[in-house]
């Protein structure tokens, strides 16, 4: 099992900029972080790397004192533990044997650098870490296994308990040093740590703790608290530790090579241990095994099996001194003899803190559901008081992605924290909601026993502090409360929609409690009719039962099913729950609408709460533009925006942990006000769109922040905190290699008959295409039914794995959950329709993803005949042909389709993952929760059809959750909005091993998936597995997730990264701007004939792109990256491992250039120095409503000038391959060491040095080197040169910045276009500062912008007089204008998005030569209509002009 506590990000510096320490284990910790990936390149870690790392995670220097340099190697060591963690298991897996393996890891061990510097505390203890290698042959003498406990008395930094945690164990570790077992604490975080003198630990340690192996590596002669040389320490240390193991257990210790029997010292000592423990194997080990770790002490390996020696007198035979690890794996293989059966082993699986312990804070319970006898239950108004937000005291801002979440804006008295902690994205945290007045009524007891925790109170009072107000503007819905027209205020029959609040809170973080929060606040207040819309009718079950959680009748919440479409809906009062595949049924008949039966229920003038649960269902409510044109509503969308236009006085709620992973679907959040009204400066929502989507993705996390910072959203996270992530990957086997290449084969096979039966049909013809919408039904066919077989291959190659890891799962007492997206249930009841019933009882026919093709052969492949015919317009076409009015088949197409299905039906059916899984476990061991009504199932040594009731799904997760079933399988059709968490109501409290098997399309179903088993109330977090395979074509599906995850994480969590839960990298995202220039950059090589191992003319075969003209030239419109993709997965492993070969190196030569020159889009960055001070504050923009503002701050910035000292220049120099270097033209000093290589866009590999000078690192090319000035120096000569460098560099360096900050979609035009970056930064004052960096030259426009004051009356006799034009905000002007012989006061510069609303302020429109211009009335109405124009775009700029 696997622990992977440090975070992604990289971590922000230990220490404050005010220099107060922090805790060390947490500053190697991040250290350790940033130097994985040296590890995970196989790049050496030098004193460089190792120094920049340090000083990052420290905020300081080692001369500084912020660290010292064994510290710096403890953060080497926590680095291989890391990544041992991460990659133990494949390289245990691509070894195949323990020699291998050791291999593997001396090469890792090699990576990193000597000790060479000692703490004093290092000296004092005698620190000194088992060498990886030799941690791997004690572990292997060891022979542990899952079933063991193992104690690792002198853990040191878990280099040697890594391998026992890799192995399966439990662990318990010791460590007395307080930053080590500080650190242990961070990188095993599941784990029993104490701090006890490892000489007495059997005395120390709890007697429940009974290790079945015991590894140890002592200290050789010293004891804490003691000065000087304690001779017998380490025996000290083994005899404790061999008293506590288990009887039959095994000890492995190294020791010092004088502790055996072979010298008269130690002899009697070691007779004695014998009466206890036997040593069954000793070797001595040369000092050189040491070498890197600061010492070259011989040392000595010692087996001890807990068992009293026959003869204690008698030892085994020592086989000598091994002068390398190599060796004594061998002796150890082939001398230590196998374990001895062990008793009464015992695992304390609950951490021991390892500081002061404080009186915890009691955390809101989660109270069983209760029926209430009573609909009237006694309200109390919720006291509470606000408070001006300011980051926690002495907190300093980090580049973690989450951070912990408290109330920002109020105070609740006696409200209890959250049952399990709650995080917010970083940059959410930077801003604070605004300081509410709604105050909700609620039942005295919901504060006092924690039925609603603190965080869940506030969305109580933010959603009706959003619904005390309207949105700005008035105006028409039709009668069919499709569409919405602006319109004046004092229009017949104008409504004003009252404001609508969003909860993003991410999954499993008590969404429905919140609703049922609001609900019950509103029900207090008599408003004692609401809706709760959601996107699954079993969903009913999980609303009743937070209803009845705060002591409500579960029953009041009523399904719309039991009232017919048509009837009146006859309750009183109550919660109406319905569904939206339900809310969109349409008018039928004599039957009205769900819609209008919903409103002729509530009445139009109804206020009470609307709420939109799983509100992205509602996504793409208004259509858009999509990859294949225009995109129709959804009818989901549509009947939830009726539902809102009809009734718009109701307080309406949308919740969604993935409220959107476009802007276009956000069309059904009309109440938030994102367009057309005050709060932002958009007309409409196709005008919204534009600008965010032409804002990128920094525009998405702004609207984030912003709404937050309106009071309008909420966005918390459960904690990730203790939640594991272990990758599986699943090397393909040879056979399945041989399998996926016949189908890729066959693909390729099948494509190549599909443009031959499209010719042969006369649907393409020697000019090209006749029928353009045949051939791209017969394509889009062909290519969906490769991407789903695919898909369902791999998934299907990868579940053998996946098994194995179950079994291991299920014996080590865990519960599994499985992730799926597709159960092949529509090909399934195809094919059952094939055979007879009377046979379904013994099946014989195989229903595997292969069936897939075959089914699409049979039904989809081209086989009509298609007659040319030249149109009206002359041009030649071609179209279906019939006889008798049946179509008539084109006979070689058909014999071609024959031909493939026969040689398709002769390749080897692998089984689907679904079935495997079921048919493997069996049905009283797996939960089916996928929604599927039938399924195939093994009865003995028969394959049976097995009918499932509707209420399966229900019955087999409720059978997970009390322990009748060890395994779950859910999808997206069976598991929306359930639970499978270790709730601690059920009695399924085990670990919950979730498999992301397969992760499908959808960014927003994936990620919360894995929320279906990590949620608030549970007794333990989960282990995420995700299960991958070595396919390159995988990507494929990765890629389509990760292009949506940034935009997902933007628009939720105000910050792309959080997107996807650490699961899934940016780089995954081959579909960006770098992966579609590394694209056309492949087709250039391919076209070159540069691409090693593929041909162009073996490219176009293998995947039917053609990059070619019929004249031979590149075409100019080449293949998009999504067919690349797609025609990469019919292609055998081989080329696919070839071609993607090239496309990533090209794809990381283009990110890396993107990083070099500062133009890469990383999102929010932070902005780090040794002194942040805002020196100016300017106010730009004022919200009306809220009084939040936008400002611009200018920052002092002030950093400290860190050159290389001379003394690490001249050590890079002792590199064989360095080279001193100094400039003849300007004098200065340079070292010169290698540099990675680059692909080069044509192709070429350009070899590469790097210039390390004082201050900076240059990269260029050895042929741009040849070219310039430098030249090799003497090291004098080299010295003098850097040392007057040095010299000129001063002690700092300031600079000034200009932030804007605060709400910024208000002004979202008036911002620069060139760069979208944004930044977060923490003053010495404590204030954080998140925004946009701005220009000098921005700022002073922005600030002489201004608003004028003048009064409307003045302002109409200023336009009138006809020498003023009044400049408004958006590019808006009036004017007076001489039209058709009259003056006029016109408008100009609007928009078509304005056009509706600026009409209903009173303004007229004209069409004059072809254009719609927009004029105020010149009568007595003038005036009053130019002041709501002015007070809505107020004037920035008055300028005079000549008389028109």
């Amino acid at each position: 099992m696997s622990n992977v506590s440090l975070p992604a990000a990289a971590p922000a510096p230990l220490r404050s900029l005010a220099g107060v320490p922090a805790d060390p284990s947490a500053g190697i910790a991040a250290a350790a972080q940033l130097l994985l990936p040296h590890l995970e390149r196989g790049s050496r870690i030098d004193a460089v790397s190792l120094r920049a790392a340090m000083e990052h995670a420290f905020g300081g220097s080692d001369a500084a004192g912020a660290w010292d340099w064994k510290s710096a190697y403890d953060a080497c060591e926590a680095a291989t533990v890391v990544f041992m963690r991460k990659f133990g298991p494949a390289i245990r897996a691509r070894a195949g044997s323990p020699a291998a393996e050791l291999s593997m890891l001396n090469k890792i061990a090699a990576l990193l650098p000597t000790h060479t510097r000692r703490s004093e505390e290092s000296q004092a203890l005698q620190q000194f870490s088992t060498p990886l290698a030799l941690g791997f042959v004690a572990a292997s003498a060891a022979a542990i296994g899952p079933a063991d406990l193992m104690l690792e008395p002198s853990a040191g930094t878990g280099l040697s308990a890594i391998f026992a945690e890799l192995a399966g164990s439990g662990l318990h570790l010791n460590e007395l040093a307080e930053t080590r077992a500080a650190l242990l604490g961070r990188l095993f975080p599941a784990v029993a740590t104490t701090r006890y003198e490892a000489a007495h630990i059997h005395d120390h340690l709890d007697e429940a703790v009974r290790p079945s192996v015991v590894l140890m590596n002592p200290p050789f002669s010293v004891a804490a608290h003691v000065d000087g040389t304690v001779a017998d320490a380490a025996l000290r240390h083994v005899s404790s530790a061999l008293a506590r193991l288990a009887d039959g257990g095994r000890l492995v210790a190294i020791t010092s090579a004088s502790l055996s029997p072979d010298y008269p010292s130690w002899r009697e000592a070691l007779v004695r241990l014998q009466e206890r423990g036997r040593v069954v194997f000793s070797a001595a080990v040369d000092g050189r095994v040491y070498a890197r770790h600061g010492t070259a002490v011989e040392t000595r390996l010692t087996v001890i099996d807990r068992v009293p020696a026959d003869d204690p007198r008698s030892f085994p035979a020592s086989p000598g001194m091994a002068p390398d690890v190599a060796t004594l794996l061998q002796w150890v293989t082939s001398n230590v003899p196998p374990r001895l059966p062990v008793e009464g082993t015992a695992v304390v699986p609950a951490s021991v803190s390892l500081v002061a312990i404080t009186p915890s804070r009691r955390t809101a319970r989660q109270p069983l559901a209760v029926a209430g006898s009573s609909l009237e239950r006694a309200a109390t108004e919720l006291a509470y008081e606000t408070v001006d937000w300011k980051p926690t005291e002495g907190g300093s801002l980090t580049e973690a992605l989450y951070e912990g979440y408290d109330l920002q804006s109020i105070r609740i008295a006696g409200a209890l924290p959250h049952p399990t902690r709650l995080v917010q994205s970083a940059a959410m945290a930077s801003v604070a909601p605004p300081k509410p007045s709604y105050r909700p009524h609620l039942p005295a007891d919901a504060v006092s026993v924690g039925m609603l925790s603190d965080a869940q109170l506030e969305s109580v009072i933010y959603a009706g502090e959003a619904h005390a107000g309207c949105l700005a503007g008035s105006w028409v819905v039709d009668e069919t409360f499709d569409t919405v027209f602006a319109a004046p205020d004092d229009a017949t029959n104008a409504v004003r929609f009252r404001r609508g609040w969003m909860l993003g809170d991410g999954t499993g973080a008590g969404k429905g409690r919140q609703v049922a929060g609001i609900l019950l606040d509103n029900w207090l207040k008599g408003r004692r009719r609401a809706v709760w819309i959601s996107k699954s009718d079993k969903l009913i079950e999980d609303a009743q039962r937070d209803w009845a959680a705060l002591g409500m009748e579960r029953l009041l919440v009523t399904p719309l099913a039991r009232f017919r479409q048509g009837t009146p809906i006859r309750l009183e009062q109550g919660i109406l729950f319905a569904t939206y595949a339900t809310l969109r049924t349409d008018a039928r008949e004599e039957r009205v609408s769900r819609v209008r039966q919903i409103v002729d229920w509530l009445g139009s003038d109804f206020d009470g709460v609307i709420v939109f649960d799983e509100s992205h269902a509602m996504a793409n409510a208004a259509g858009g533009k999509g990859e294949r044109g225009d995109q129709a509503p959804s009818q989901q969308g549509r009947a939830g925006l009726r539902l809102q236009h009809a009734l718009p006085s109701a307080r309406v709620v949308y919740v969604s942990a993935t409220g959107a992973t476009t802007v276009h679907n956000l069309a059904y959040a009309q109440r938030l006000g994102l367009w057309g009204g005050e709060d932002f400066p958009f007309a409409t929502r196709a005008e919204f769109v534009q600008a965010i989507e032409a804002g990128g993705v920094a525009a998405m996390e702004v609207l984030a922040r912003d709404l937050k910072a309106l009071g309008l959203y909420a966005a918390r996270s459960l904690s990730y905190e203790g939640v594991e992530y272990e990758l599986v990957e699943h090397t393909l086997a040879l056979e399945q290699i041989r399998v996926y290449d016949a189908y890729a084969g066959a693909f390729q096979i099948i494509h190549n008959n599909l443009d031959a039966a499209l010719q042969a049909a006369n649907v393409t013809g020697e000019r090209g295409t006749l029928n353009a919408q045949a051939k791209s039904a017969a394509r889009s066919a062909f290519e969906s039914a490769k991407q789903r077989f695919f898909s369902h291959l791999i998934t299907s190659m990868k579940t053998p794995t996946l098994i194995r890891a179950i079994e291991r799962d299920l014996e080590a007492g865990h519960a599994a959950v499985i992730q799926i997206v597709s159960t092949g249930e529509a090909l399934m009841e195809r094919r059952l329709a094939d055979i007879p019933t009377e046979e379904w009882g013994d099946v014989q026919v195989d229903i595997t993803p292969r069936e897939y093709v075959l089914d699409y052969l049979a039904h989809s492949f081209p086989t009509q005949l298609f007659e040319p015919f030249t149109d009206s317009e002359g041009n030649l076409s071609s179209r279906p042909v019939y006889r008798d009015g049946q179509p008539v088949q084109c006979r070689d197409a058909v014999e071609r389709r024959d031909r493939l299905i026969e040689r398709l039906a002769s390749l080897a059916p692998v089984q689907g993952a679904l079935d495997q899984i079921v048919q493997r476990f069996g049905t009283d061991t797996v939960a089916e929760v996928t929604g599927r009504s039938r399924r195939i199932v093994r009865k003995g040594d028969r394959l049976c059809v097995e009918n499932r009731p509707g209420s399966a799904n229900l019955a087999d997760a409720q059978a997970f959750m009390d322990d009748d079933k060890r395994i779950l399988v859910f999808s997206d059709a069976g598991g929306t909005g359930r639970s499978y968490h270790a709730d601690l109501s059920a009695r399924n409290q085990r670990l919950r091993v979730h498999y992301l098997l397969e992760a499908g399309w959808k960014a927003d179903t994936a990620i919360q998936g894995l929320g279906r088993s990590n949620r608030t109330n549970q007794a333990q977090p989960p282990l995420f597995r995700p299960i991958a395979t070595d396919v390159k074509a995988e990507k494929r599906f990765l890629s389509t997730i990760a292009r949506r995850l940034d935009t997902l994480g933007a628009i939720t969590k105000g910050q792309r990264q959080t997107g996807g839960q650490g699961l899934f990298r940016a780089d995954d995202n081959l579909e960006s701007p770098y992966g579609r220039a590394a694209l056309r950059q492949l087709y250039l090589l391919l076209f070159a004939g540069k691409v090693p191992g593929c041909s162009l003319e073996a490219f176009q075969g293998a995947t039917g792109l053609h990059l070619t003209d019929q004249d031979g030239s590149l075409r100019e419109e080449l293949p998009p990256i999504t067919t690349f993709l797609n025609r990469l997965l019919a292609l055998t492993i081989e080329l696919q491992n070839t071609l993607f070969g090239v496309f990533e190196g090209l794809l990381r030569a283009k990110i890396e250039g993107a990083r070099a020159s500062g133009t890469y889009d990383v999102g929010i960055e932070t902005l780090t120095a040794e002194s942040l001070t805002v020196i100016q504050r300017q106010v730009v923009h004022v919200h009306p409503t809220t009084g939040a503002e936008t400002q611009v701050f200018t920052v002092r910035r002030r950093e400290r000038n860190q050159p290389l000292a001379l003394t690490e220049a001249l050590d890079r120099a002792g590199d064989p391959r360095a080279v001193l270097l100094v400039n003849a033209q300007s004098g200065r000093a340079a070292v010169q060491v290698p540099a990675p290589s680059v692909m080069l866009d044509d192709g070429e590999v350009e070899r590469r040095v790097r210039l390390v000078r004082p201050m900076e690192r240059t990269a260029l090319s050895v042929a741009a080197l040849e070219q310039s000035h430098w030249q090799r120096s003497d090291q004098a000569a080299f010295a003098q040169a850097w040392a007057r460098e040095l010299a000129e560099i001063p002690h700092y360096t300031e600079s000034e910045l200009h932030i804007v900050t605060g709400l910024l979609l208000p002004i979202w035009k008036r911002l620069p276009d060139e760069s979208m970056r944004v930044y977060r930064l923490q003053t010495d004052a404590g204030e954080r500062v998140i925004g946009r960096l701005v220009s000098p030259a921005w700022v002073a426009q922005a600030v002489s912008a201004d608003d004028v004051s003048l009064a409307s009356a003045d302002a109409w006799t200023a336009v009138l007089d006809g020498r003023t034009i009044l400049e408004l905000q958006d590019g808006l002007s009036v004017r007076r204008s001489k039209v058709m012989g009259l003056f006029r006061v016109e408008l100009c510069g609007f928009t078509d998005g304005m056009v509706d609303r600026l009409k209903a302020m009173g303004l007229i429109s004209e069409i004059i030569a072809w254009k719609l211009r927009l004029f105020v009335p010149t009568g007595a109405t003038g005036p009053s209509i130019l002041a709501p124009l002015v007070e809505r775009y107020p004037i920035v700029r008055i300028t005079d002009r000549a008389a028109a």
